[in-house]
């Protein structure tokens, strides 16, 4: 047997589908297959089966046409391995297992195009400011029209994941968004002082209200007092006079002659209360002499 027509023995890897080709036909295939093989007659394809992970940077148009450059990473597997085999080359050096061609690293540029159309296609729709603020939140909805686009399916290629790791804006409008930015914190700030003196001056204003209030309402109060007060001396005044009218009375319809007897009697009858009383003869004759005539 010619050197070249000995037969080699190819190990396959667990997580990797194996496709041996036999004068171009499917001869055997399977995840992770050992087996003999001819090198003039038989080509190997191996198809990795496990999740591959790509990240990916992209740039897109806003709907005010301001360019904005969009990171992030995507999760794919492979779901036919068999049917992607045909369709594209996935052949290996049966030592080495380096791919011969360029097919296995446009599979991923091909998923990456596929979130790239679906991502421009809800971009176009917002403005800059929307869409550095908003396309994180859409990567579930650009997750769901990949997952369901013809051009993957038919390539039995399914998406696993999608992530989105920064939004930026040219460098140019970034410095101006921050400009832009740093002065709405500037009227923010100026805008709180105001907030913060025009609180004081109505807290200030409510606080000397309400003294003034309170003061109006002492006066009030005070000038109650005072009124109610000259209204008691007045009551006072006149029940103390009303009492001596009637303590009078009866003594309103005797002669002074009378009078001038129950006085003298009255004095005799508090002469232990007086201190000092001089009644001189003329004196005494001339009281007698009046009551003598008020008697006649």
């Amino acid at each position: 047997m010619h050197h070249d027509d000995q037969l080699l023995y190819y190990k396959g890897e667990p997580n990797t589908f194996v496709v041996c080709f036999r004068n171009g036909r499917v001869v055997r295939h399977g995840a992770g297959i050992n087996f003999m093989y001819s090198p003039l007659t038989t080509t190997i394809a191996a198809l990795p089966l496990a999740s591959q992970e790509s990240q990916f940077i992209f740039k897109e148009t806003t709907a005010d046409f301001q360019e904005i450059s969009i990171q992030g990473s995507l999760t794919y597997r492979l779901d036919e391995p068999m049917e992607l085999a045909k369709r594209l080359d996935f052949t290996v050096h049966p030592k080495t297992h380096r791919y011969k061609s360029e097919d296995p690293g446009q599979l991923v540029q091909r998923v990456v195009n596929s979130v790239q159309a679906h991502t421009r296609s809800q971009v176009s729709r917002l403005s800059l400011e929307a869409a550095l603020t908003e396309v994180k939140d859409l990567s579930a909805v650009i997750f769901r029209g990949v997952v369901a686009s013809p051009e993957l399916k038919g390539l039995g290629i399914v998406l696993e994941g999608l992530h989105f790791t920064a939004v930026k804006a040219t460098p140019e409008m970034q410095k101006a968004l921050e400009a832009e930015f740093r002065e709405s914190l500037h009227k923010r700030a100026d805008f709180a002082i105001y907030d913060r003196r025009k609180s004081a001056v109505e807290e200030e204003r409510k606080i000397r209200e309400s003294e003034i209030n309170t003061d109006i309402e002492l006066e009030h109060r005070r000038k109650d007092l005072v009124d109610t007060q000259a209204r008691n001396s007045l009551r006072l005044a006149a029940a103390e006079a009303k009492a001596e009218e009637l303590k009078l009375s009866p003594f309103g319809d005797l002669p002074p002659q009378a009078l001038v007897g129950l006085a003298f009697r009255e004095w005799a009858t508090n002469a232990g209360t007086i201190g000092n009383l001089s009644i001189t003869p003329d004196l005494l004759g001339k009281v007698v002499s009046y009551i003598s005539e008020a008697r006649e």
